[in-house]
């Protein structure tokens, strides 16, 4: 039971590593849809003792200025995968360590504070993992001027990467902010999965 669950970690892991491209939706629905990479590089094993990713997500047109950057944990739960959010001291130091090595072994652990009440929890679901922020409607964003909390939906196959992000007003739990066209669909573009460390 235990090395199946351990088995599913390790596969989300392998699908996560890489950078995914919404090329194809943005081409046929520029209006809606800017052309976003998200990329997820595998950490050493030593940052965490676990596997871990720093992510960024950027416009195609501005790759090294990326508008959200983040750290991220892999904690096998038995039940679930749960992923554990970190952002970073002074981001913009490390702009690019997504696709430069070099400045991705600058990240240190000290350079890293916990997002808590943001963490993502996985479940596989036939060939693919489905993803949710942790219940509570605890993960709170401030934007545009309102307090929101996040609500982020995630589908992960071994070559997509579907995700929607809302913002949801505390008060009236009204959307403020995101997509009002559906998901944005990913595709991966190049794999990172060799990077990996062995556990």
């Amino acid at each position: 039971m235990t090395s199946v669950k351990s088995n599913d970690l390790i596969t989300l892991a392998h699908w996560m590593a890489g950078d995914f491209s919404n090329y194809k939706q943005s081409f046929d629905k520029p209006q809606l849809f800017a052309h976003i990479h998200i990329l997820f590089r595998p950490l050493s094993l030593d940052f965490f003792n676990a596997i871990g990713f720093y992510s960024e997500q950027v416009y195609d047109h501005d790759l090294w200025t990326p508008y959200r950057q983040g750290v991220h944990k892999l904690v096998d739960r038995g039940e679930d995968i749960y992923i554990e959010n970190y952002s970073l001291q002074d981001p913009i130091q490390y702009a690019g360590a997504a696709r430069e090595l070099s400045i991705l072994k600058t990240i240190t652990p000290d350079r890293i504070q916990r997002r808590y009440n943001c963490s993502m929890v996985f479940k596989r679901d036939g060939e693919m993992f489905r993803g949710s922020v942790e219940p509570g409607n605890l993960c709170l964003i401030e934007k545009k001027g309102c307090s929101t909390y996040l609500i982020s939906d995630v589908e992960i196959t071994e070559t997509t990467w579907n995700s929607l992000d809302r913002g949801m007003d505390v008060n009236t739990h009204k959307q403020i902010w995101g997509s009002d066209f559906g998901p944005l669909r990913f595709e991966k573009r190049q794999n990172f999965a060799a990077e990996l460390p062995q556990i």
